[in-house]
């Protein structure tokens, strides 16, 4: 009996431990529990900055942490405006709306953003005494020029004038305005300085000349693309202007000849050809030709087939609105150039090779000597050689003109000590001692 009672108080020991344990534990996650209840709500991270492009779309966040029963709700200060309590939306604004992730972060949602939205918004939540955090949405706005405030796509300015163009535009951040030439040539400033790019919302083109003439970009840009353009065309007026390269031009009779002028004018000038005071137009006896290029152009006549009448003076005018000039060219008769004279061809050989010689025209007749002139020499004598006299030379000999080989051939009676030198002969001589040498090996009158 003792025994089996020791046991039964062992058994209830053990079980009110058990049941201590417990009760301990519940206690410690009642405690657990009453502590998060009773926690205060935070703000775990700040509202970032927000920057977007209008026409975009935006979100805000808010992370609460332990916000309990409490509630979220966002206002946009700028406005002084309700726009969301909880989840549901206040304000009558169908572009904002928001969302929960169902544990900490709040989202306000702004679709299509407008300029209007740009501003502080705040996330509040109401305890007491209230927290609140404030973020800020930037809406930034692409270039845009405004036309009416700037000049128009052409204008135009008399030569030596001053001009000013305008160049305004909105955005947001506010837009920088440059000016450029289309063909990159540079910008004249007060007629000292050239610059490739000009800064400012005006351009002021001082005594401006023909060649600032053309196209100029107004061109906006302040970080948001796309940057915009605007391309203005300043014409720059003046009277007609020529220039004649040649103003006299020679040319044969039966030829054909171009004569040419060259003008500046604008407004477009109507250019033509005067002679004998009669406008000429392209015909078969006429070509007029005009290259334009600007306010340049490059005026070509060509006569065709020269006569007599054609001869004389020539005028190229050009005409605008503001005027008219003319230039004048005199085309006078030349000879025709003669041909030059062509060369005699002579051929000499011995009896196994044979070379052609193509001697100058011969200069007048001399008596003295010619250097150099040992065609026939006491060796070609002896091996018999003879020479053939082609074409012009057979024509001299037969009627009776000096010929190189009559210059070159030893005279009839001229003797000297040396066999090989060279004297003077005429051409019957010459064909004589051809034949004498031939037949008989030595040439006649050869001492």
């Amino acid at each position: 009996m003792v025994m089996a009672g020791g046991g039964g108080r062992r058994r209830l020991v053990r079980g009110g431990r058990r049941d201590g344990r417990t009760l301990l534990a519940t206690l410690h996650l009642i405690s657990l529990l009453c502590q998060a209840l009773s926690e205060e709500p935070r703000f775990a991270e700040p509202i970032p900055n927000v920057t977007v492009a209008v026409g975009r779309d935006a979100s805000l966040p808010c992370v609460v942490e332990h916000l309990g029963t409490y509630k979220v709700a966002w206002i946009h200060i700028d406005r002084q405006m309700i726009l969301t309590i909880h989840r549901h939306v206040i304000a009558r604004l169908p572009r904002f709306s928001v969302s929960y992730d169902n544990q900490k972060t709040w989202l306000l949602h702004v679709t299509a953003v407008q300029q209007e939205d740009r501003g502080y918004y705040m996330c509040q939540v109401n305890t007491n005494p209230m927290i609140s955090q404030v973020g800020y949405l930037q809406v930034v706005v692409p270039p845009n020029i405004l036309d009416d405030d700037t000049s128009q796509s052409a204008v135009a300015v008399r030569e030596n004038q001053n001009i000013t163009l305008m160049c305004k535009a909105d955005g947001f951040p506010t837009p920088k305005i440059m000016w450029r030439r289309e063909d990159g040539q540079g910008i004249t400033i007060d007629r000292r300085k050239k610059v490739s790019v000009y800064d400012g919302d005006q351009l002021t083109l001082t005594r401006i000349g023909r060649s600032e003439m053309g196209a100029y970009l107004c061109i906006a840009t302040n970080g948001v693309p796309p940057s915009v353009s605007k391309r203005i065309i300043v014409d720059v007026e003046f009277s007609p202007m020529i220039w004649v390269p040649n103003q006299l031009v020679g040319a044969p009779a039966g030829t054909d000849v171009t004569i040419e002028c060259h003008t500046e004018a604008y407004p477009r000038a109507i250019s033509y050809w005067i002679y004998d005071s009669v406008m000429l137009l392209s015909s078969k006896k006429y070509a007029t030709d005009t290259t334009e290029n600007s306010y340049r152009a490059h005026m070509k006549l060509t006569i065709r087939g020269l006569r007599d009448r054609d001869f004389g003076n020539y005028k190229c005018i050009s005409k605008n609105s503001l005027g008219e000039t003319e230039g004048s060219i005199r085309l006078y008769e030349i000879p025709m150039p003669s041909l030059p004279p062509k060369a005699t061809e002579v051929r000499s050989g011995a009896s196994k090779e044979e070379r052609v010689v193509t001697l100058p025209p011969s200069p007048p007749e001399s008596d003295q000597p010619v250097a150099n002139s040992n065609i026939l020499s006491k060796s070609s004598e002896k091996r018999g050689g003879h020479r053939k006299v082609v074409g012009g030379a057979e024509a001299a000999a037969s009627s009776g003109a000096a010929t190189p080989a009559d210059r070159l051939s030893p005279a009839p009676g001229h003797s000297s000590s040396d066999s090989s030198s060279v004297v003077r002969w005429p051409m019957p001589h010459i064909v004589v001692a051809g034949v004498v040498v031939a037949l008989c090996g030595k040439p006649a009158g050869a001492h």
